[in-house]
């Protein structure tokens, strides 16, 4: 453990050689992600809209596929809620119960990764970008995700690897070849799970690292100076700090996220709903804004459809439904049932993109901030998501920018440690156990990296990977939802039956 720990210190401070070369190191990184960029987009993306306006085949991949789970699953999302919040409660926990972090533990790691700065950056983006519109699709997003999230959990936990060792072996890239070897399609199911593991490394670099630096650093600058003058120092701070946790695994993340998670989102939450209570008499009006931009026609049927698109992008990346990142957090969970996991999982998209979200994106409306023509016009061409929050705040707060400072690091954190454990076990999954630890190096190089170069390049790079996610996952979700549903109807029916209640007190 000690050399693993100062090995990756070694690491963090290696980029101190590139000290007063700043520049040069952030126009050969944005060259790089520019061309990566381009060629992602033009190879994993294109255009599925005949008319005018965008409406990538990725992002439609996610709409439908919810919608079809949410049917499949006979509207899970809302009926069983109170379920889900009595198993985070305990009522249905037992010691035997097989894993490794308790379902309320895998719950808090999952959501540190997705409550992050999606909800505080991504969210001034979608607004700046599509308007306030983009709100109310993102909200739709949210509530259909709540299936998706419940089924890729459920899949994660069916086909989860309980290692000799006793860690947890689970996920997306379990589910695929596990999964579709059951049914016949062993070649196919492998490829997937390859291509998902690549992707999932990716996106750990980027949205879950690269893109959590660029945006918290475009926040704390505007507090402190030194790190606006030398961004590198940032990014060697934060390399240090996810260093130290991250070499102990999902125990020592879970916990750390059992920490964080209750307490950023309470402070977030509070100084977001004393602005709304302020300004309480324009709550109605903006809410009726919200919902006449998601249909308007004023910028014609292209406008509508970039609007939606702006909405169900945000909420694929704050929430990551669909993506099958999480699924990777969920199986460790100690739990008899697969499906149950499944019912805490859906919690996710509910207080990730229908609460936090929306409650973000209230305050950027109320404020004004969005105004492409506006006073932040350039934070808003820059993608600097998190900056324009922070003047929404504090423009509200004069005080506040500095606690939200503090809170935007602790977001771009708790989402760096869960992300690099995604990352791992991926890189695991293709390499073994015993070459993790050359991904923690390369992990906490590129946060350094990330501290120097521009949040659009990192945001174009961040949404082409983390979206991709959903193309292999998808494929597993529609292939084995017939398996979860029968799962989750028969789990229905020890519940109505009083059975479940019965096991634990027998327990």
């Amino acid at each position: 453990m000690k050399r693993a720990f100062a090995t990756l210190c070694l690491a963090a401070f290696a980029p101190l050689a590139l000290a007063g070369q700043e520049e040069a190191a952030a126009g050969l990184l944005n060259q790089l992600l520019g061309r990566l960029n381009g060629f992602l987009a033009g190879f994993l993306f294109y255009d599925i809209w005949p008319g005018e306006g965008e409406f990538p085949f990725i992002v439609a991949w996610l709409v439908v596929g919810a919608v079809y789970l949410t049917v499949r699953m006979g509207f899970i999302n809302f009926r069983l809620v109170g379920h889900s919040i009595a198993v985070l409660r305990g009522r249905y926990s037992r010691p035997d119960d097989v894993g490794e972090v308790t379902p309320f533990q895998a719950l808090t790691a999952a959501l540190s990764a997705t409550v992050g700065l999606g909800n505080i950056a991504g969210v001034a983006i979608a607004v700046g970008i599509g308007g306030p519109g983009a709100t109310f699709w993102m909200i739709v997003a949210g509530l259909l995700g709540m299936t998706t999230k419940f089924t890729e959990a459920s899949l994660a936990q069916m086909y989860r690897e309980i290692r000799p060792d006793g860690h947890v072996m689970g996920g997306a890239m379990e589910y695929l070849s596990r999964g579709f070897a059951e049914l016949g399609w062993r070649r196919v199911g492998r490829v997937l799970a390859v291509l998902f593991s690549l992707l999932t490394i990716g996106a750990s670099l980027g949205g879950g690292n690269a893109f959590q630096v660029s945006q918290s650093l475009s926040a704390v600058k505007q507090e402190i100076a030194l790190f606006a003058e030398e961004p590198w120092l940032y990014g060697l701070v934060m390399a240090f700090l996810v260093g130290v946790v991250i070499i102990g695994g999902i125990r020592r993340i879970a916990h750390v996220a059992e920490a964080v998670v209750p307490t950023m989102v309470a402070i977030y939450l509070l100084a977001a709903g004393w602005i709304l209570i302020s300004n309480a008499e324009r709550v109605p009006e903006v809410l009726a804004l919200i919902v006449s931009s998601a249909f308007s026609l004023k910028a014609g049927i292209g406008g509508l459809v970039g609007v939606m698109v702006q909405g169900f992008k945000r909420a694929a990346f704050s929430s990551e439904a669909g993506i099958g990142s999480a699924a990777i957090a969920h199986s460790t969970a100690r739990t008899p049932y697969p499906v149950r996991q499944g019912i805490v999982a859906l919690m996710e998209p509910f207080i990730d993109t229908v609460v936090i979200c929306t409650m973000t994106a209230l305050v950027i409306i109320i404020t004004g901030v969005y105004d492409q023509n506006g006073q932040y016009a350039e934070l808003i061409a820059s993608n600097q998501g998190a900056a324009l929050t922070s003047k929404a705040f504090g423009s509200q707060i004069s005080w506040f920018p500095v606690i939200l400072s503090i809170s935007v690091v602790l977001f771009a954190y708790s989402t760096m440690i869960s992300w690099s454990y995604y990352g791992e076990r991926c890189w695991t999954y293709l390499f073994g156990e015993r070459f993790s630890m050359i991904y923690r190096i390369l992990y906490v190089l590129v946060i350094v990296a990330g501290s120097i170069g521009s949040a659009s390049a990192v945001l174009d790079f961040s949404d082409l990977l983390l979206l991709s996610m959903a193309f292999p996952n998808f494929f597993a979700l529609y292939a084995l939802s017939g398996r979860v549903k029968r799962r989750l109807d028969t789990y229905l029916e020890k519940l109505r039956s009083g059975e479940l209640d019965r096991e634990v007190g027998r327990a």
